[in-house]
């Protein structure tokens, strides 16, 4: 179906470039500005040929990758994180704030490192097999992502995929870079880049010592349906990230989780009281959310909610798409995340 059209390898001097982009979504398509991907030529090179096992089984990569593409949320900003513009990724549509069609980490990293017109996917309705093939990759990264077994095997006529290890839309920032790095022949990187960001969030977190050992959760609530409402496990990365933070999910919530790759729990209304040993959570919202749960004759008597120990992120932000952590989301908003958290924790007696 797509017959791969390899273009002799060409190694680039790091510059001034790499780059592109999240999630799939809006933004105009652009053509790259250069034929080859751009990579540090200082990069460790993996033994060949890499297998790396997934959901889907197995994927042989039998010499480094020159051309990286990558798809759906987050694999983008491995790539540039390690210095590599992919030569095309997804569109993030939801928490973008203009017209780019990039959140804004992965637009500083792209400006950063010179890269004026990135080929962006537009893939809102599903992948653009036509443009991914279009973009002559060498693989395809896709750890975090929630792609079937038909899209994989589509995928897979194109270039070598790297895969989610067991379910969609559950991989950790950690295995985000342990796979991809993987994928792209740079694992040494990949494992320097993980100590890096460890050290980064154990250094911003030490500055609030107030949040270390509270109970705390991440929550989706609508105000305008109260009927029901969801909590992410520690097995999501948004769940993940809050216990990376020094915080505990409560037994409670944790005795409710039967499988333990499930990334929430659907909750109902009139068993809202799995919250009451939570000290703090965080949901998504506006600026009538609390009021509306504090109203509710049921939500309102949560302790947390009772007295304003919640972190209401507004939806469809920058800050809300970081829930979802990658590397560069991580730097780019810990401090204001750390800040929320602070204030809300501040609030318990």
């Amino acid at each position: 179906m797509f017959k791969k059209q390899r273009k002799p390898f060409i190694h680039i001097l790091l510059f001034s470039i790499v780059a592109i982009l999240l999630l799939a979504g809006c933004s105009s398509q652009s053509t790259p500005k250069s034929d080859e991907t751009k990579s540090d030529d200082s990069n460790t090179d993996s033994q060949y040929p890499i297998t790396i096992k997934h959901a889907f089984g197995e994927t042989v990569i039998e010499e480094k990758p020159e051309r990286v593409a990558t798809i759906a949320w987050s694999n983008h900003d491995v790539a540039l994180a390690l210095g590599v513009v992919p030569v095309g990724f997804s569109a993030a549509n939801y928490g973008v704030q203009d017209e780019s069609g990039m959140l804004p980490w992965t637009k500083a990293k792209i400006e950063e490192l010179g890269e004026k017109n990135p080929n962006i996917f537009q893939d809102t309705d599903g992948l653009d097999f036509e443009a991914i093939a279009d973009s002559n990759p060498d693989v395809i990264l896709a750890a975090y992502s929630g792609i079937t077994q038909e899209e994989y095997d589509t995928l897979s006529e194109i270039a070598p995929v790297v895969a989610y290890q067991e379910n969609p839309w559950v991989a950790t920032w950690r295995e985000q870079v342990t796979y991809n790095s993987m994928g792209m022949g740079m694992e040494e990187e990949g494992k320097q880049l993980i100590a890096d960001t460890e050290k980064l969030i154990a250094d911003k977190a030490s500055a609030h010592p107030g949040i270390k050992g509270k109970k705390a959760a991440f929550v989706s609530v609508n105000g305008a349906d109260l009927s029901k409402f969801y909590i992410y496990t520690p097995a999501d990365p948004r769940g993940e990230f809050l216990t990376e933070l020094g915080m505990e999910y409560p037994e409670s919530i944790t005795s409710q989780i039967t499988d333990p790759t499930s990334f929430y729990l659907e909750v109902s209304a009139e068993n809202a009281d799995i919250l009451n040993d939570v000290d703090i959570f965080v949901s998504y919202g506006n600026d009538q959310t609390l009021a509306a749960l504090q109203a509710d004759p049921i939500y309102g008597k949560i302790p947390a909610v009772e007295r304003g120990s919640v972190v209401i992120i507004e939806d469809n932000t920058p800050l809300a798409a970081a829930g979802t952590p990658s590397t560069l989301s991580i730097e780019y908003s810990i401090d204001e995340y750390l800040t929320l958290l602070s204030e809300a924790v501040s609030k318990v007696k």
